[in-house]
């Protein structure tokens, strides 16, 4: 019987595979989960009305807004989703019901609904709730054209919504558009979330969006600001990725956060089981990085400074 000597240059770790990227990328993961757990945020009562935007489809929005709202109710605020995507997708992540016939966004704009009658607890969670979007929304944008103050029916039902329910997030979640949702959505809040995906198209189209946040602040909204801009759908391994990343904080240096979101499974699956990634697989990549995320915007202040 023949017996291979080990090196003496290896160590016990290396021979048994554990100096390998895999198990590299596993002991970050614990350290990261480990870090999460020890992470204490405080909420100072006031309310952060964030609007998730931009008109590039594709990028990861719905999916940041909803995952980021699960995290931060994870994290003990009580926040409210407003659903203006007319495809309704925040709402299902949320496990909500938005059939045809359930009061929503559209009857608040149109009708004048209070709040309070359409706004649903997501099962996820119960410091999270929901205003859900129908297809009846699809309409809304032609409809609301014939409307008295049409850019600011969302801002006045949120502000009467509010001083009944305290929140510490309402996060707007809209379609992928400048129309008068898009509007609406910046008038009511005052700060602007804009996910962008890391390939090669990723600052498409935003200089228009910055320009539509100029015009809001302007004429509408002057609280409103770019806050937070979070790279998402990262993969490391592609030197774009990284080039996308450095141009994007060259750019915005005080709205990037640190945490990026990579490219995961998970993070796709979630919504087939109308669930947000935090509830479907919480201990995942993708997880960790909105709840890594989500540590961070509730860390920021929220009267940082505007967009230069």
């Amino acid at each position: 019987m023949f017996h291979v000597k080990q090196s003496e240059k290896t160590s016990a770790n290396e021979s048994f595979g554990m100096d390998t990227p895999l198990a590299r990328e596993l002991a970050d993961l614990s350290a990261r989960r480990r870090a999460l757990e020890a992470a204490k945020v405080e909420f100072t009562g006031d309310t952060r009305v964030l609007t998730v935007s931009n008109q590039k489809g594709g990028v990861g929005k719905t999916t940041s807004a909803v995952n980021i709202a699960s995290a931060l109710a994870g994290l003990g605020a009580k926040v409210l989703v407003i659903d203006l995507d007319p495809q309704g997708n925040a709402s299902t992540a949320l496990g909500v019901p938005h059939s045809a016939d359930t009061p929503s966004v559209y009857d608040v704009l149109i009708d004048e609904f209070p709040l309070a009658e359409i706004v649903q607890p997501s099962p996820e969670d119960p410091n999270l709730f929901c205003a859900p979007s129908t297809i009846h929304l699809a309409g809304a944008e032609i409809e609301l054209v014939a409307q008295v103050a049409r850019e600011h029916r969302l801002r006045r039902a949120l502000e009467d919504y509010l001083v009944e329910n305290a929140m510490d997030f309402v996060i707007i979640d809209c379609p992928p558009s400048l129309g008068l949702l898009t509007i609406n959505a910046f008038t009511a809040a005052s700060e602007v979330f804009i996910p962008i995906q890391c390939e090669y198209y990723a600052l498409e189209g935003l200089s228009q969006l910055l320009g539509s946040i100029q015009m809001i602040q302007k004429h509408l909204n002057p609280a409103l600001h770019l806050s937070t801009i979070l790279l998402t759908m990262f993969d490391g391994r592609t030197r774009l990725a990284q080039q996308v990343a450095e141009e994007v904080r060259t750019h915005f240096p005080d709205q990037v956060l640190e945490t990026v979101i990579p490219r995961s499974v998970r993070v796709s699956e979630a919504p087939s089981f109308g669930q947000t990634v935090i509830a479907y697989d919480g201990q995942s990549a993708g997880a960790i990085a909105y709840r890594e995320a989500a540590v961070e915007i509730a860390s920021r202040i929220a009267t940082q400074s505007k967009e230069k």
